[in-house]
Order: structure tokens, then sequence, then C-alpha cells
């Protein structure tokens, strides 16, 4: 019999969200239609930030790129530049492989089995297109549904490993059968974002507060469980800035766990176990903390990728805000008085301004399914 009450509950909740959904959704530039292209986009870049941040950032990667033809025939180095403040830039050029991919193919399959396989689509992207474009009866499972649906189940699930995952998608599926995918979906999220958020959730002014388990048992506050904390790594990075006839030496990343395979300035990196005591400014990537201190001689790089790129193009090879950081530092004094090359030209080693005993502000930290 509670079995029973119970799923007759969850239908009228089900019902309940959805016309709440309708009558209090916000206005957001990718839900102006159902294309695919636009809703895959937003899903990508609302994977790392807010939605108020991406909004900018969404409006001018559309306008620069305004369809899957436009991104797939745009250089990668193009792509990445716009992407440039998002952070995990991968995924600008899983974005840009996928674009390739889907536009030989003729556009985007309807089904997250089919999108799944391309780069860049992993459970989450490929079940937001394919609910939101196409509205294939998935479940979508992200930060806000697994707060929705811990404290609206009770569900003290350990979400971050694989088993209580698969708990949760179970239970996302079945929040979609029988109604739009695309706005129950939308629905869960928004609730989320809006009303069941992390911290001071506005319980009374949730639809579906009288079924949900958590505000029956005064519990809302400690649900959803917290993921454990990954332990948080000092690291010490050694940028050197070298300049010659308007152009700067890049080096692919092998040295250095953050960033690693990407470009950035020829350097050294090395672990620390405390903080150092002087640096020129502290940058945070993911569980990374790092102590920086722009260097005016470059290291040994007898086996590392080196080239030469353009000065003024340095964004489209190197956009991570952590170089874009030690160029202007390296860059906010004058040159020291640089021997002539063979060429002719000057090689350019820039002062560096004294560097800090004290703390600077944190730079971009990524953040995965954070609140929207």
């Amino acid at each position: 019999m509670l079995t029973v009450k119970r799923s007759m509950s969850v239908s009228d909740a089900k019902l309940k969200l959805v016309e709440w959904y309708r009558q209090n959704k916000r206005a957001l530039p990718w839900r102006e239609n159902r294309d695919p292209y636009r809703i895959w986009i937003s899903e990508t870049m609302l994977q790392q930030t807010t939605t108020t941040a991406v909004i900018p950032f969404f409006e001018r990667f559309v306008g620069r790129f305004p369809d899957l033809n436009t991104l797939a025939q745009a250089p990668v180095n193009a792509v990445v530049e716009a992407w440039a403040g998002l952070g995990y830039y991968s995924r600008a050029r899983n974005l840009h492989k996928s674009a390739q991919a889907l536009y030989a193919k003729g556009g985007f399959p309807k089904t997250f089995e089919e999108l799944i396989t391309f780069p860049g689509f992993g459970p989450y992207t490929s079940r937001s297109v394919a609910s939101l474009a196409f509205d294939q009866a998935v479940g979508v499972v992200d930060g806000n549904v697994i707060r929705v649906l811990s404290r609206f189940e009770g569900q003290a699930w350990e979400w971050w490993k694989s088993k209580a995952r698969d708990e949760v998608q179970t239970h996302a599926d079945q929040w979609v059968r029988g109604l739009s995918s695309y706005e129950m979906n939308q629905a869960l999220m928004e609730l989320g974002r809006t009303i069941c958020t992390p911290k001071s959730p506005s319980c009374l002014l949730c639809p579906i507060r009288e079924q949900c388990v958590a505000w029956r048992e005064d519990r809302v506050a400690n649900l959803p469980l917290p993921k454990p904390r990954r332990t948080r790594e000092l690291w010490l990075w050694n940028p050197s800035v070298e300049i010659k006839k308007g152009r700067i030496l890049i080096q692919k990343n092998t040295h250095a766990p953050f960033l690693r395979g990407q470009w950035l300035l020829p350097g050294t990196a090395e672990r620390l176990k405390s903080k150092p005591k002087s640096y020129h400014y502290k940058h945070s990537i993911t569980h990374h903390d790092i102590f920086v201190t722009v260097k005016n001689s470059l290291p040994k790089m007898s086996e590392a990728v080196t080239k030469w790129v353009q000065l003024k193009e340095i964004r489209q090879h190197v956009p991570a805000s952590l170089v874009q950081k030690a160029l202007a530092q390296a860059l906010a004094t004058p040159a020291l008085d640089g021997a002539a090359d063979a060429d002719g030209g000057v090689l350019v080693q820039r002062k560096t301004t004294a560097p800090s005993t004290g703390s600077r502000r944190r730079g971009h930290c990524g953040k995965r399914n954070s609140p929207r």
C-alpha cells in the first residue's frame, strides 16, 4: 500500500513540477528554439559554470560560430580562442572535432546512444541534446538533478560513485516517462537552480515539497551527501617569456600535471609541501594551487617540443588565463637590454616585478556541474 501511495505521490509531483516550470521558466538564449546545435553548445558550457556567467560566453560563441557548418569549417585555434575564459580547453577541441564529424554525417543523430559516440559527448551532454532537441525519453543528470532527486526521495546516494550514479539515472529516466522529456528535464534542472539550491533552499516556494521526503523528515540540509574533497596539491611554476621579432616561444606541456598536453610558456614545475614565501601570483586549476614566479632565463629544453608563434595571436595557441597572467606580469616593465641574435633581431627577456610575499587573488578554477 505504501508503494502504491508513493507512486501516486510521485505522479502528482511530476505534473505539478511541469506546470510550475511552464509558469516560472527563465528566458534564456538557448531556449529560444530547439536547435540541437545551440543546445549542445550551451550544455557543454553549463557543465563548468553558472547560467549568468555562461550567457555572454554563449552569445559571443554562437555569434562567431552560428551553426554546425561554421564551427566545423573554422580553424581549431579560433575555436579555442573563442572558448577562452571558460577553462577546460579540451572541451573546445572536442567541440571542433565533433562539429566536423557531425557535419560530415549530415547533422545530429536523434538518440543519446548515437550521440555518445562523438568526441566530448558524455552521458550528460548526449542525453541533454537527445531529450531537449528531439524529446527522447531519457533523464538528464547534473548536479541540480542529483540534489532535487536526493532530497525528494530522501536518498543518501554516494552519487560520485558509478553504482549510485546509475541509480540516480534510473530515477531521472522514470521522471520523464509519459511526459515531455524536453519539459521535465528542464523543470528538474530549473528547480535545482532556483529553488532547491545547495544552501538555503526556498522550500516554502517548492511546488513538490509536500511529496518531498527530505522536507517532511527535516533532512533537506543533509542531502545530497557531499562529495569527498580531493586533496589539494601545491605547485611552483616558473615560466619564462621569450619574445623575438614579434614572436613568442611556447612549449608543449609535459612537465606539469595541470593543463597537461597543452601549449604553455617554457618553464619548470615543482610540487611543494608548503606555500612558498614569495611568488608573483597564485592561480588554481581543479585541485592544483599554482604559485607562479616568472623567470628571466630559459630552462633546459633538450627534449621539449617548442614553437614560435605571433605574439598578437598568442590567445589562439595558449588561451589559458594562467599563461595570460604570466605574460602580463612579464610585460609589465621595460625589457632588459638584449644581445643581437644571428638574424639581427633582439632576443628579449622581460624584467618582472618583485614577487609577492602575501596571498594573491585566486585565478580561474573550473567547476563541473555547479549550480547554474
